[in-house]
């Protein structure tokens, strides 16, 4: 099936998939650091920055934070 026809089935049965689409990387941008969403996305780190943005995720202080974390004794 073309990627259009599955689209026009999923419109009629009341699901979007665009807008789908959209919430599900947007909230993913809100869940993950833009280095890894980029590289798991496969897309340029600048983009992932903007979703990351958009979404309102707060990743700013994520290297800050690991880099104080004391490591586990074994």
């Amino acid at each position: 099936m073309r990627p259009t026809l599955i689209g026009q089935r999923l419109h009629k049965i009341g699901i979007r998939p665009r807008q789908d689409r959209s919430t599900a990387l947007f909230t993913l941008a809100a869940e993950l650091p833009a280095a890894i969403l980029a590289r798991v996305l496969s897309v340029h780190i600048q983009v992932a920055v903007q979703w990351q943005k958009a979404s309102a995720g707060d990743w700013a202080s994520y290297a800050a934070d690991v880099s104080r974390r004391v490591p586990e004794k074994q």
